[in-house]
C-alpha cells in the first residue's frame, strides 16, 4: 500500500513538474512577441516625432480616420524585446482588444502603409529632378 502512495505521489509530482515547464516555456515564448504599451511623458519627445512620421491617417484596426468621428486617437507603443519601438495609432479603445487579437496582422497593415508613404515620397522625389 506505501508503496502505491509513493507511487502516486511521484507521478503528482512529475505532473507538476512538467506542467510547470512547459508553462515557463509558453511565457518565454511570449516575450519573443510585442506588447502595447501606454504613452507616458517621459515618452512625449519620441511619440511626437513618431506621429508626425506615422504612415497612415486611418486607424489600422478599423481603417476609420484617426482623430474623426471617434475623438482622439488611442496611442500605445508596441515594444517587442530587441526591435525598435513602434508607435501605434488607434481610433478607440475598442481596436486595442482586436490589434492584441493578432497583432501580425495588423502589423503589417501598418508596414504597408509605411511602404506606400516611402514610394510616394520617393515618387515625389525623382519627381522634383
Amino acid at each position: 500500500m506505501q508503496f502505491f502512495r509513493s507511487l502516486s505521489l511521484a507521478v503528482a509530482l512529475l505532473s507538476v513538474a512538467a506542467f510547470s515547464n512547459t508553462a515557463f516555456a509558453h511565457d518565454g515564448h511570449n516575450k519573443d512577441k510585442g506588447q502595447l504599451v501606454p504613452v507616458t511623458e517621459k515618452d512625449a519627445a519620441w511619440v511626437a516625432k513618431a506621429k508626425a512620421e506615422y504612415p497612415t491617417t486611418a486607424c489600422i484596426v478599423s481603417e476609420d480616420k484617426l482623430g474623426g468621428d471617434m475623438g482622439k486617437p488611442v496611442d500605445f507603443i508596441y515594444r517587442v524585446e530587441g526591435q525598435p519601438d513602434r508607435l501605434i495609432s488607434f481610433c478607440c479603445k475598442d481596436c486595442v482588444k482586436d490589434f492584441n487579437k493578432d497583432p501580425e496582422k495588423y502589423l503589417k497593415v501598418l508596414d504597408g502603409a509605411a511602404a506606400k508613404k516611402d514610394g510616394s515620397a520617393h515618387a515625389e522625389h525623382q519627381h522634383k529632378k
